[in-house]
């Protein structure tokens, strides 16, 4: 699993150079979010092509995260589309000193890392060796499809409450919005959650359970949450969806 790691690490940093060449041309770092999601694609093709029969478990974890890659992308691609940078990178772009620089180590150099480390479910499950557990398999796999339809139905539910226009200047309170403030960012953990399940048993477990962890801490702690958390801080209807509703996890009302 060494090797295979080091491998990957040489994958993942020559994508990330080639996204931020682009990014530099375009000049909009958003296409790294893009990316994210077609990044663990290409660290499981590169992994997969050298073994030379998959087995079942690893047909279907690709099966998986080829779904949710290609979702997440579109979904990305398309509400970016004819819009400017997203928020986050145009104030970095705005505020940071050296910018390029920076852009390179804190954006796309950053989440590199960030991708090696969440990829270790992914390693496992395509080393060579690998033969997954049914009991594994199954629990892993509930939980990876609740946490992708519950994205996908929180991303769907919002951008129709946006094309609405009875709803501009309001914050979406319906649907898996009624439960938690970032539904999407929940589902997108629990995925992770279920990746990880399904490489079990693996003989690293306790290295590779970094990856759901890591990702869950992002989302709600660094990247995710707290800036959009930023963002809306001053609306009206802020404090008092705050006050009725969850910041993270779905059901979990607040008294």
């Amino acid at each position: 699993m060494l090797s295979d790691f080091s491998y990957v690490s040489v994958v993942i940093f020559i994508a990330m150079n080639v996204m931020f060449v682009l990014a530099l041309i375009l000049k909009n770092n958003s296409i790294i979010d893009i990316f994210w999601g077609i990044g663990f694609v290409i660290v499981a093709c590169s992994l997969a092509i050298q073994i030379d029969s998959l087995n079942f478990t690893q047909i279907l974890f690709g099966i998986f995260l080829l779904a949710w890659a290609i979702r997440l992308s579109l979904h990305i691609f398309l509400r970016n589309k004819g819009h400017a940078e997203d928020f986050r990178y145009a104030n970095w772009r705005k505020t940071w000193k050296y910018f390029i620089l920076r852009s390179y180590f804190q954006v796309f150099m950053l989440q590199g890392l960030m991708m090696l480390i969440i990829s270790l479910p992914v390693l496992a499950v395509y080393n060579s060796g690998f033969e997954g557990k049914i009991v594994f398999i199954i629990i892993g796999s509930l939980i990876f499809i609740s946490g992708f339809l519950m994205e996908t139905l929180a991303d769907y539910q919002l951008k129709r409450f946006r094309n609405n226009p009875e709803n501009k200047g309001h914050i979406i309170k319906s649907g898996l919005w009624k439960y938690s403030r970032h539904p999407n960012y929940f589902g997108e953990a629990l995925l992770w959650w279920g990746l990880w399940i399904i490489s079990l048993p693996v003989t690293l477990w306790y290295i590779s359970i970094l990856s759901p962890i890591v990702i869950t801490l992002l989302l709600r702690y660094v990247s995710g949450v707290p800036m959009l958390e930023e963002k809306y801080r001053n609306h009206p209807e802020w404090e008092a969806y705050c006050n009725e509703t969850p910041v993270f996890v779905l059901w979990v009302r607040k008294k």
